[in-house]
């Protein structure tokens, strides 16, 4: 099944900051729940994703390649690859990403992604992929933010007098300086729950529609038998 997917988050950084941040994939790769990457060599990563839907566990695994960096317009081109660990079923994806300027000093990125799916995740069907990446893409957003933010005051911290090692004590002699704590990691989930992505949102789209329906059932019924009994 191929399908066409358009997504986008905001990273609370500038295009140019936002750049080193994303193409950094081993250190935002915790960020993507189920992701994991095992190896990385120039342009192409290696790693897996694990998805679980109710008792239905998969994994995939498989290669991705960086295909076009043009940092001078700020877009990036990725291919990857992936075959499920304990079936038959593949993934393959194309997809583009491009960050331009946003407020406050932010950046949007904008992301494109054909996808081609094939095996038991393709009976989700094209109506409800889109669901699925949508909320995918804003939680590793979410993520990112929070590494981002982390990082931010580790960073501030790392430039200050205090950071370099040593400090005078009142003897004159150098005295050694305790370490600041690094910054807090973010908590990955194990797999990409696709239960809470798809089968929650559409039980509460369902559900009011279903007792909507009841109610005019039970309207219908009512006036249906005043009438049989006049």
């Amino acid at each position: 099944m191929a399908i066409e997917l358009d997504n986008s988050f905001t990273v609370p950084v500038p295009p140019e900051q936002a750049w080193d941040v994303l193409l950094d994939v081993e250190r935002i790769a915790p960020c993507m729940p189920g992701a994991s990457v095992t190896s990385v060599e120039g342009d192409q990563i290696e790693g897996q994703v694990k998805v679980k839907l109710g008792p239905l566990s998969l994994t995939y695994k498989g290669t991705a390649k960086f295909t076009d960096k043009d940092q001078a317009n700020h877009t990036i081109a990725i291919e990857a690859t992936g075959k499920e660990t304990r079936g038959a079923g593949t993934a393959s994806a194309n997809v583009t990403a491009t960050l331009t300027p946003a407020e406050a000093g932010s950046t949007l990125v904008a992301i494109h992604t054909s996808l081609n799916v094939t095996g038991r995740p393709a009976q989700f069907g094209r109506s409800l992929l889109p669901e699925v990446s949508g909320k995918l893409i804003a939680q590793f957003a979410s993520n990112l933010e929070a590494l981002i933010g982390a990082d931010s005051p580790a960073a501030e911290a790392a430039d200050t007098p205090e950071d370099s090692g040593t400090a005078d004590d009142s003897s004159g002699e150098a005295a050694p300086v305790a370490a600041k704590p690094a910054a807090p990691v973010i908590k990955q989930e194990e797999s990409l729950n696709a239960f809470k992505f798809v089968v929650v949102p559409v039980l509460k789209r369902v559900i009011p529609v279903a007792a909507v329906g009841a109610a005019i059932a039970i309207v219908i019924r009512k006036l249906t038998g005043k009438k049989k009994k006049s």
